[in-house]
């Protein structure tokens, strides 16, 4: 019997990075360990939590979230330095990961930032598991860069929105690596509806310039919905830059996989949801573990088609 130690690479790429959880289930189901993980972003978040063990907490959670649960996670920034503060978001990450160090994972773990000052990109194989994730998820103009360890951090898929040089330090049987920023397809997940058909009121009191200002964040977005083809001028700014996050991603992603090509890729197509589309989190999964099965059907026929021969006794005579 063949072995079955993976190298998983988990790239960037918001609300679409939930398909690594079905990646993940996939292999763990179909008999194969993974002993080696990096990740930047999104792919940071759930490869952390997969080697701390909390990756169950982390799905129960994610999957059980509607879109007004999303929105009420946003809390806008006034100060600059992005349109979210996101100290709610990490308050319940915080909790769910509690205080695992990287070093003392089961799972060889790598989050990839960037120290946005000095222009390079950071490995994170040590210290606070909490802190990397944090820091690698970072997204540029989104959320607030994360001060840690001297540095002024963002998200690590400025630089490497597939990290697979981190895995090379480990021999295992063969690398897996997802993409999130494949090529655009059909949407092949439902678009849940609201409960409601009306816009969130987030409370009682708002009256307020901040709750006025996220209702009219909430509005349009909950609007976007309705619209089938938007022309680019009426994007909003949120949509207009996560559209050119993906498209400077997917264009580093392969330049990096050329440099090291994976034994598996895997592509998440870009269509496939948006930067904050967690109430679609389990049609994500589903989807991912699809993908990620017929990636490694694919893979087991290329391997069958390669091994030699059975050697017969007497060929082991001759020898």
């Amino acid at each position: 019997m063949q072995s079955k130690n993976v190298s998983l690479v988990l790239g960037s790429g918001g609300a679409r990075g939930i398909a690594h959880i079905g990646i993940i289930r996939c292999l763990e189901d179909n008999g194969y360990t993974i002993r080696c993980i990096s990740g930047s972003s999104i792919g940071a978040l759930i490869g952390g939590f997969y080697a701390a063990g909390k990756l169950d907490d982390y799905q129960s959670w994610v999957c059980a979230l509607e879109r007004s649960d999303v929105l009420r996670l946003l809390d806008l920034s006034f100060n600059g330095g992005g349109l979210f503060k996101g100290h709610k978001i990490m308050d319940v990450l915080k909790k769910l990961v509690g205080d695992a160090r990287i070093e003392d994972l089961p799972v060889e773990f790598t989050a990839v930032a960037v120290d946005i000052e000095r222009q390079k990109e950071i490995w994170f194989t040590d210290g606070s598991l909490f802190e990397a994730i944090r820091a690698s998820i970072a997204i540029p103009s989104v959320f607030r860069p994360h001060t840690y360890r001297g540095m002024m951090l963002v998200d690590g898929g400025v630089l490497n929105p597939v990290p697979i040089a981190p895995t090379l330090r480990t021999t295992t049987d063969f690398t897996l690596a997802v993409n999130l920023n494949g090529r655009e397809e059909t949407p092949m997940l439902p678009k849940s509806k609201p409960k409601k058909q009306q816009p969130v009121k987030l409370s009682d009191e708002a009256q307020n310039t901040v709750h006025r200002a996220i209702s009219r964040f909430i509005d349009r977005w909950w609007s976007e919905d309705e619209k089938t083809e938007e022309p680019q001028s009426q994007w909003s700014l949120l949509e207009l830059m996560t559209r050119s996050i993906d498209t400077m991603q997917n264009s580093i992603a392969h330049m990096k996989l050329a440099a090291h090509p994976p034994d598996i890729m895997i592509e998440v197509p870009r269509s496939m949801g948006g930067l904050f589309d967690y109430h679609l989190s389990q049609a994500m999964i589903d989807e991912g573990y699809r993908l990620c099965e017929e990636a490694l059907k694919r893979f087991e026929e290329r391997r069958k088609l390669n091994e030699p021969a059975e050697e017969t006794q007497a060929d082991v005579e001759v020898k």
